[in-house]
């Protein structure tokens, strides 16, 4: 069995029964069970939710994404071998740990296989919540140009590339496209201040203005959680983004609860402990991917600049990546997976039977 054989790259394509559409987005593909089959799951299952709850399969896949675009390497090797188990176990890590904190739970109910979530259905919080330890990337970029306001934030000056922030920083960004809103424009990842909240809360979905501190409050003390957490394999926390929404527990009531992935090396930036410490940024984060990316192409600004949008997707579509640079990528994310979990991550020879085996046979959701 090829190499290529491992990787789940289309993962739309499963014969698990439903009545929608299935939703497929740049890594994972979200198929809406039946009524029947969510009220019989709910019972036979005993999850924590009220039984009309609508669920959901959520699977994801080995696909990489990067600067809008989907890549793929040599060989018919269209994702990264272990990129989608690396991930599902970071998120699964988290969220785990979140809960014996006591902050709040997640959209998972079950986890039938390394890479499949059963859901329950959210009311997402359209806002993108984003939060720094330190000032790199877009921030660092605006910065260096004079910039020393963000998402209404005061930054001091004298900062340094790559340095530590005088404290944690949340600037949030909106999700999707909102309209109507004043003073934010109908854009997609839009940065937005805690006075745009405030102001329009309701068409942000938040449920009350009381629910924007607690939002906040699971932002920071997730993000201590992790960063705590990753202090202690000498890695450091950089900066990451939470997703949020609104559920509704056994007995009816609406619960604020982490959705999405969280502390992932898609989601986050994370750096080696003792290289920083040398002076040296190392990622163990989808940010070494970008770094190849713009190494290898001739013209980086392609990569970077939002008007050459259709160079970008023509560089994507015909250029197939070296092998190597795809295991890279592939050892970064399991070696990270690796270190946080303590256990070894152990990779389907052929995820896409295994998965059909597991639904049909335990959940009886294949026709």
């Amino acid at each position: 069995m090829s190499l290529a054989d491992k990787v789940l790259a289309v993962n739309d394509d499963l014969p698990i029964r439903t009545e929608l559409p299935v939703h497929s987005g740049k890594v994972r593909s979200v198929y809406w069970l039946t009524e029947a089959d969510s009220r019989r799951l709910i019972q036979e299952k005993n999850y924590d939710v009220p039984a009309d709850t609508p669920l959901a399969i959520m699977v994801i896949s080995d696909r990489i994404s990067a600067f809008d675009c989907i890549w793929h390497g040599e060989g018919g090797m269209n994702g990264v071998p272990g990129k989608g188990a690396a991930l599902n176990a970071i998120s699964n890590h988290w969220f785990e740990l979140f809960r014996d904190k006591g902050l709040a739970d997640s959209h998972i109910l079950d986890i039938p296989h390394p890479l499949v979530w059963i859901v329950q259905k959210a009311k997402p919080v359209m806002i993108e919540a984003i939060c720094r330890r330190y000032i790199t990337g877009s921030m660092w970029r605006s910065y260096e140009k004079g910039e020393r306001e963000f998402c209404g934030i005061e930054l001091p000056e004298g900062l340094g590339r790559d340095q530590e922030l005088p404290e944690l920083l949340i600037t949030p960004s909106t999700k999707g496209i909102l309209k109507g809103i004043p003073g934010v424009p109908e854009a997609d990842d839009v940065n937005i201040t805690r006075d745009n909240i405030e102001q329009n809360y309701q068409a942000f979905n938040f449920q009350s203005k009381q629910d924007i501190d607690t939002y906040e409050k699971l932002l920071k003390e997730g993000f201590d959680v992790i960063s705590e957490a990753l202090a202690q394999i000498d890695q450091i926390f950089v900066d990451t983004k939470f997703e949020f929404g609104y559920v509704k527990d056994k007995s009816g009531q609406q619960k604020l609860i982490y959705m999405d992935e969280v502390g992932t090396p898609d989601s986050s930036r994370i750096w080696d402990g003792p290289l920083y410490r040398e002076g040296k940024v190392v990622e163990n984060s989808k940010e070494q991917f970008r770094q190849l990316l713009l190494n290898h192409f001739p013209d980086p600004d392609i990569l970077l600049n939002k008007e050459r949008m259709a160079e970008r997707s023509a560089l994507a579509r015909d250029n197939a990546l070296p092998t190597e640079v795809l295991m890279k990528v592939s050892e970064i994310y399991c070696g990270i997976a690796e270190k946080i979990t303590g256990r070894t991550l152990e990779l389907s020879d052929n995820p896409k039977a295994e998965i059909i085996e597991i639904l049909s046979s335990q959940y009886q959701l294949i026709d």
